[in-house]
């Protein structure tokens, strides 16, 4: 998100010296992406932050596929995914590419005592249920219902939660995750008639600065190896940065939805994309207005792209036997559409009050173990009368 942001104490000028008083540098760090092409922070540390102590043993946390090559429409049960205390032993690869996986936890812990680092993939992580803070070596981000939190591939990070009853939808994506570049301008800022602007986007704050020594746990995710490194510094030891690369976070409540006389096909709900897939919103807002409106969507045939649908709350009126957690999977090369009956019954209606976030994918979804276990094994055939 190409926002510039800043929080504690930096130099005048970039790659200078920087000293705490008279005799203690700073450390400065580039955090950038695409090489040196990308988005980028300068941060500065106490510490230099390469001090590793030790390497532990790897864990490979590989999704195991089910079904490779899968032409079968699906409904999960997301809320039947078993909760687990830690909030990475609770995440589950559900359906995966080689751009993206997506994934559902149900973590139990308040907070653990390690951080972590995905050294792969931006991370978007939606909160169904819970409360928290996400902790960064960037600063603090406040979560709770409704909020996408957009975490950036190599932060340094940790989950805390209110309580023990928590949701995640999160797809971690190898390719860079952005607003959608036909509601910026050349200069990066969100135009007019986008459904969200930079005020809705909530920045970190509160950053956290600890000048100690000791064995800080790091768990680094890379090519599915989930590592194990101690360092022998704090790693929110920055004192300060400044630049474009960051977390940050944007409730799906502030989302305004775009609406038509006549149905509006799912790109107005677009949220962010990457050039591997697109993130989309459907949250509450009035039906089309033409007197002769179908509000229900038309039938649609998936050639290009696998449709995933989160179903966060309220009634989905497109489908029958639809509740809050259910996920469904429409595979790109077969047609999909309304449930008998739904076109029928949408036909006057003024309003929905459906919340939920869709992922739809250019390439074929493989399907996990951990998706067969809450599949009803049924929703293929749902829509013969």
């Amino acid at each position: 998100m190409p926002i510039y942001h800043s929080l504690g104490k930096i130099p005048h000028k970039r790659h200078t010296v920087f000293k705490n008083g008279k005799d203690r540098y700073y450390y400065e760090q580039l955090f950038g992406t695409v090489g040196f092409d990308g988005m980028s922070s300068l941060l500065y540390h106490v510490h230099r932050p390469t001090q590793v102590k030790k390497i532990g043993k790897a864990k490979d946390v590989t999704p195991k596929i089910a079904v490779e090559k899968n032409l079968r429409s699906l409904r999960l049960h997301g809320f039947k995914t078993a909760p687990a205390k830690d909030h990475l032993d609770a995440r589950k690869a559900i359906l995966v590419n080689s751009d993206c996986a997506i994934v559902l936890a149900a973590p139990q812990a308040k907070k653990v005592d390690y951080y972590y680092k995905n050294a792969d993939c931006d991370e978007m992580i939606f909160v169904h249920k819970g409360s928290g803070t996400l902790r960064t070596f960037l600063g603090n981000i406040d979560f709770k219902y409704g909020d996408y939190l957009m975490i950036p591939r190599g932060m340094i990070y940790t989950m805390e939660f209110t309580d023990s009853d928590n949701r995640l939808f999160i797809v971690e994506s190898h390719r860079p995750m952005y607003t959608p570049k036909r509601y910026r301008n050349w200069f990066g800022q969100l135009l007019e008639h986008s459904p969200f602007c930079e005020r809705d986007i909530r920045r970190p704050k509160k950053l956290e600065t600890y000048d100690q020594k000791g064995n800080f746990t790091i768990k680094v995710k890379k090519q599915n190896m989930l590592h194990e490194l101690v360092y022998a510094t704090h790693p929110f030891d920055v004192v300060g940065w400044d630049g474009y690369n960051y977390p940050y976070a944007f409730s799906i409540h502030d989302f305004e939805p775009i609406t038509g006389r006549v149905h509006q096909p799912p790109p107005v709900h677009q949220t962010f994309e990457t050039d591997a897939f697109v993130v989309c919103s459907f949250c509450p807002r009035l039906y089309d207005y033409h007197p002769q409106a179908i509000p229900a969507p038309y039938n649609h045939s998936n050639i290009d792209s696998d449709e995933v649908l989160y179903y966060v709350d309220g009634d989905f009126m497109s489908r029958n036997d639809i509740g809050p957690g259910h996920i469904s999977l429409h595979p790109a090369g077969i047609p999909h559409g309304p449930h008998p009956g739904a076109m029928e019954r949408s036909i006057g209606k003024k309003e929905t009050d459906e919340l939920a976030v869709m992922v739809d994918t250019f390439k074929p979804l493989q399907v996990t173990e951990e998706a067969l276990k809450i599949d009803d094994g049924k929703y293929w055939n749902s829509w013969v009368e």
